[in-house]
């Protein structure tokens, strides 16, 4: 193992088996979704389950530790994004369909102007 990148898991939303352990945590053939949607404005998942992974990457001198969600569709295409503000709001439609007992779920990813940051988006998602 490489000391000097280091990939965990600290949270998915199903069991894995240690094969889908292993593919979820090599992201070079997922979906980076702040890059896809500079291309597209909305990108449609119909999501299977989540992991979170956390990263430790020491030739990053800004941060060297960060996480990481890759959302899962019922196609097996992965997607994947380090913003927090898609983190959160996936989070709360996904807490609030577990509460109400649905797993069902569909979500648009898209950027949003910040209101603090005049000029910048960020990465954020509604339930469909």
């Amino acid at each position: 193992m490489r000391s000097d990148y280091n990939v965990t898991i600290k949270e998915t939303s199903k069991e894995l088996t240690t094969k889908e352990k292993i593919r979820i945590k090599d992201l070079s053939n997922a979906i980076n979704l702040d890059a896809a949607t500079q291309e597209e404005d909305k990108i449609l998942i119909d999501v299977d389950y989540y992991v979170i992974l956390g990263i430790h990457n020491a030739k990053s001198e800004e941060r060297p530790d960060y996480d990481n969600i890759v959302v899962v569709d019922k196609g097996g295409n992965k997607f994947y994004t380090g913003s927090t503000s898609f983190m959160e709001a996936l989070m709360d439609i996904l807490d609030e369909l577990n509460a109400a007992g649905e797993t069902d779920c569909q979500i648009e990813v898209y950027r949003k102007e910040s209101k603090n940051y005049k000029g910048k988006q960020f990465l954020t998602c509604s339930i469909v």
